[in-house]
């Protein structure tokens, strides 16, 4: 290999002791005590600082996570800087970078590109259904809550499974993937990492509910921009591994010719003609769609939202995510291709096996090349920043689908605001310690990050078009949304299991999680689902309201009403003669835009008009950030065959790189800004109460 003796030659003391080819060895970089410093002193750390501002928070706004509304919606009222903030924070699961880098390494250029398009046009579809819960549903505090009002029973149990199938997908795919990092850096046991990086979380979020993740996304978010910020300068500029960005184009040009890939054109790691990362780009679309409209964190954090602000939240939500694994894997994941034969690589003189690729450590090993032990220590952090904020979104979501969807719904119907926080603190410290347990299953199990990211598509999309129609189409019938599911997933599974033995001869585990078997099984569920339960509503249509679900109550404004009838709920109405009294009315009656309301009530509602307006201006720009990444881009590019010359290669990582540098704006500045005035509230009572104890 020309490669490995030119590095030989840089490098003569380094020892060249073998390992199997079957069987390379990851070098662990750090030592087992930096692994556990980080999961738990910067785990607990965290949660030290998010206490104290949520103590602040407390103390000195008129905001209080001893309130349900507060605690699982942040009131409704979040400012789209920060839901942006959040949306990019909790999007970034450890294999946003870990398997974005991976395909850069198995693909090229083209890995990166459809790993973004696969999570930025569902963001993006999914701030339209964002209109529409505002529109429709604005007292909702879950997305089933919305399906039991509609529809009742049956759909809610339904919906119910595929809620907690996702959260166990992400939970699983987000452990795993960080403990596998955590271990090859640092040789942390794979199995104390999994238990260990959910329980600092659960401190936080049970204190301070949905805007102490919000929070706590932001600080996650300036430390992951500022990591992948050093990575790009450093792997691009002024690393000696690759020799800049034209070293390391010319490094990518000789493992084309040594290692090519099958499918892409010349075999080149440097074009978008790539029939497997086309491939891989359907599998990551399909994955992407179920892991959001599936999961009751982007829900919540679209009922949490202002709703003048949801459209625009959810649209710089998807453009600034999509420069993480963008940017990230252009970098770490093209870098581990091109410095494979470096010694300085830790399985060299092997390549990384496919276990280890599957297990997301190309990332981890160009950061050991390139930073060395600084780059070690980065990763690990990034990686630990990226488990512990999706951890803390899904923390959130599922004490909120357990309090409002199992026990407030089939346990204690007259369950109201304090009772529910209550509830949700109990199962929050349940789930910490159950997603330890079931990524230990996993893991013994020999199921992966990689295995989980293919399969995720496979079992969670037959339900995302009728969770879908639920909350935007007054047609939609129960036989439709009940069908829908249950066929198309019968139908998936079919797909599954004949892809896989027709396209790879043989039906077991790892096939199953190969891209073709899993686009074969989640375009199947995915389109029949949606075929059917379009089909079924056509033939027989409902012609729904939504005035039911406009209606949802909020509890703590129910804790007041004097004991009766758990569907009463307690409503302010100016009296003929004085200001107002209280009226004790059926929440069914209470329509939600009604100018008979009191003004703390109409502040959380917006006329129907505008939130029609916000809906139109979603689908536009949905559909056109849809066409412009999906089509307009990338497949001229791949049906002209172009490999990337090196002034484009060098074009095309600086639109990676500024694309990077204005999504860090986004999501960082824009938060500080929008909340100037309480931040000054906060700071000025600070320097009030130090004065007066002073």
């Amino acid at each position: 290999m020309p490669l490995a003796k030119k590095y030989i030659a840089r490098y003569p003391s380094l020892p060249l002791t073998m390992s199997s080819p079957d069987t390379p060895i990851f070098k662990p970089l750090l030592s087992q005590s930096v692994g556990y410093g980080v999961v738990i002193g910067v785990g607990f750390f965290f949660a030290l600082v998010m206490l104290c501002l949520t103590y602040l928070q407390t103390r000195f706004t008129d905001t209080s996570p001893r309130e349900s509304e507060e605690f699982t919606t942040a009131s409704r009222n979040v400012k789209p800087g920060l839901v942006c903030c959040g949306i990019v924070s909790a999007w970034t699961w450890s294999a946003t970078l870990l398997q974005s880098s991976t395909a850069a390494y198995t693909f090229g250029v083209s890995g990166p590109w459809w790993y973004g398009v696969g999570g930025t046009i569902q963001l993006a579809i999914f701030g339209m259904v964002a209109a529409k819960v505002k529109m429709n549903a604005n007292g909702a505090h879950t997305f089933l809550e919305i399906v039991k009002v509609r529809f009742g029973r049956g759909p809610h149990l339904l919906f119910t499974f595929y809620a907690f199938l996702c959260i166990m997908v992400v939970c699983g795919s987000l452990l795993l993937g960080g403990a596998a990092t955590v271990n090859a850096l640092t040789g942390m046991n794979i199995l104390a990492a999994c238990f260990l990086l959910p329980i600092g979380i659960a401190v936080y979020v049970i204190v301070g509910g949905l805007r102490a993740t919000f929070i706590c996304d932001w600080s996650h978010t300036i430390i992951l921009f500022i990591i992948i910020y050093i990575f790009i300068f450093r792997t691009f500029g002024t690393s000696p591994a690759t020799g800049g960005l034209s070293g390391l184009y010319d490094l990518l040009v000789i493992a084309g010719r040594e290692d090519p890939v099958v499918g892409n054109q010349g075999g080149s790691y440097l074009t978008m003609k790539s029939n497997q990362g086309l491939v891989f780009g359907a599998a990551t679309i399909l994955s992407g769609f179920s892991g959001i409209f599936c999961d009751q964190g982007y829900w919540q954090r679209a009922i949490a939202s202002h709703p003048q602000s949801t459209t625009k939240a959810y649209m710089l939500g998807g453009l600034s995510w999509f420069a993480v694994p963008f940017a990230f894997a252009s970098c770490l994941g093209l870098a581990a291709r091109g410095l494979q034969h470096n010694p300085l690589f830790p399985t060299f003189p092997d390549a990384l096996s496919a276990s280890q690729v599957s297990a997301g450590l190309a990332a981890p090993a160009a950061a050991a090349v390139v930073m060395g032990k600084g780059g070690a220590i980065a990763v690990l952090l990034v990686v630990f920043m990226a488990v512990t904020s999706a951890c803390s979104a899904e923390l959130i979501a599922v004490s909120s689908l357990f309090s409002y969807d199992i026990y407030k719904t089939y346990f204690v119907p007259k369950a109201r605001g304090p009772e529910i926080v209550r509830v949700s603190h109990l199962f929050i410290c349940f789930w910490a310690v159950w997603m330890g347990c079931w990524a230990t299953i996993l893991h013994k199990a020999n199921i992966d990050l990689g295995w989980l990211f293919y399969v995720q598509g496979v079992v969670l999309s037959p339900a995302v078009i009728p969770i879908g129609l639920t909350v935007t189409w007054k047609k939609l019938s129960k036989a439709g949304v009940l069908l829908g599911p249950l066929i198309g997933a019968t139908l998936g599974m079919l797909a599954w299991l004949i892809g896989c033995w027709k396209i790879y001869g043989s039906i077991n585990v790892p096939n199953l999680a190969e891209p073709y078997s899993a686009v074969c099984s989640g375009l199947t569920g995915l389109l029949f689902s949606g075929i059917i339960s379009v089909g079924a509503s056509l033939i027989r249509p409902a012609n729904y309201d939504f005035k039911e679900t406009r209606s949802i109550a909020n509890l703590d404004i129910e804790a007041e009403a004097p004991p009766g009838d758990a569907d009463e709920v307690t409503v302010e109405k100016p009296s003929s003669e004085s200001s107002k009294d209280k009226r004790v009315i059926d929440v069914q009656a209470v329509p939600s835009f009604d100018d008979s309301q009191s003004p703390n009530v109409k502040d959380q509602l917006v006329d129907l008009a505008v939130l029609q307006r916000e809906f139109k201006r979603a689908a536009f720009y949905s559909l056109t950030l849809t066409a412009i990444v999906t089509i307009i881009v990338p497949l001229p590019m791949f049906f002209s065959h172009y490999v990337f010359s090196e002034k484009f290669f060098g074009f095309w990582i600086s639109v990676s790189i500024i694309w990077a540098l204005l999504s860090g704006t986004f999501s960082v500045l824009l938060p500080v800004w929008e909340s100037k005035i309480e931040i000054a509230h906060i700071l000025v009572g600070c320097w009030r109460s130090i004065r007066r104890r002073s």
